[in-house]
């Protein structure tokens, strides 16, 4: 059975007559409705399942080496790292201050809030999928 082409989807849908028992259903059917701003599209489609065989991946060790830092963990053990030099930068920095303000104060709050969140990110962040 012949494709249809985009301009047969806009008319009327009519009941082709089947040629032989392997056409009875037509590849696409326009249900249209007197208002033409709604349509429906029934679609038969045919999907090739079948394995094929592209030979090794080529990506192996950069996989390999990508899930090996993933398992190190190293990025979330250096922004820790950073945030405890961030913090241990703005306590002396706050306790050297002769009369702090309450922005400042507001401030140093943040920052050692924010090390709570940090933490439990990293602890609640646990790799037990292979």
């Amino acid at each position: 059975m012949p494709r249809k082409k985009l301009e047969d989807l806009d008319k009327p849908a009519t009941a082709p007559a089947p040629a032989t028992k392997s056409e009875a259903k037509p590849d696409a059917v326009v249900v249209s409705t007197q208002d033409s701003t709604t349509r429906k599209v029934k679609l038969d489609l045919e999907v090739d399942t079948t394995v094929k065989d592209l030979g090794p991946n080529p990506y192996v060790r950069l996989i390999h080496m990508a899930r090996a830092i993933d398992a190190w963990r190293i990025f979330p053990r250096m922004f820790l790292t950073v945030y405890i030099v961030l913090l241990y930068k703005v306590v002396i920095w706050f306790m050297e201050l002769p009369a702090p303000s309450f922005e400042q104060s507001g401030l140093v709050s943040i920052v050692v809030g924010a090390g709570a969140a940090w933490f439990g990110l990293y602890t609640g962040s646990s790799k037990s999928k292979k």
